[in-house]
C-alpha cells in the first residue's frame, strides 16, 4: 500500500471507535436521528480513507504501470470494475 499508513491507520481506528459507539447507542435505544447521524460520520470516515488509499494507488501503481506498459490493461480493469461497484 502506497498511501500514508500513519494516517490511513488513525482514521479507520476512528471510525472503529465510532462505530463502538453507535452498538453502544443502539443497545440503549437511543434516538434513531442520533445514531443516522454518527452513521453518517463514520460513513465519511470510511470514504475520506478508501479515497486516500485509491489516490496513491493511482499516484504510484497505476502510474507506475503506464509508464512501463507492465499490466496497464489489468490496472485499468481493476479500476472500471471498482467504479463498477461503486457507481452502479
Amino acid at each position: 500500500m502506497q498511501a500514508d499508513r500513519q494516517k490511513v491507520e488513525r482514521l479507520l481506528k476512528t471510525a472503529r471507535g465510532q462505530l463502538d459507539g453507535i452498538l453502544k447507542m443502539v443497545e440503549e435505544n437511543r434516538y434513531c436521528m442520533d445514531i443516522s447521524n454518527q452513521i453518517m460520520a463514520t460513513q465519511a470516515i470510511l470514504h475520506r480513507v478508501n479515497r486516500e488509499i485509491l489516490q496513491a494507488h493511482l499516484q504510484h501503481c497505476v502510474r507506475q504501470s503506464l509508464e512501463t506498459g507492465e499490466d496497464s490493461q489489468q490496472k485499468i480493469d481493476e479500476l472500471m470494475a471498482l467504479f463498477d461497484k461503486a457507481v452502479f
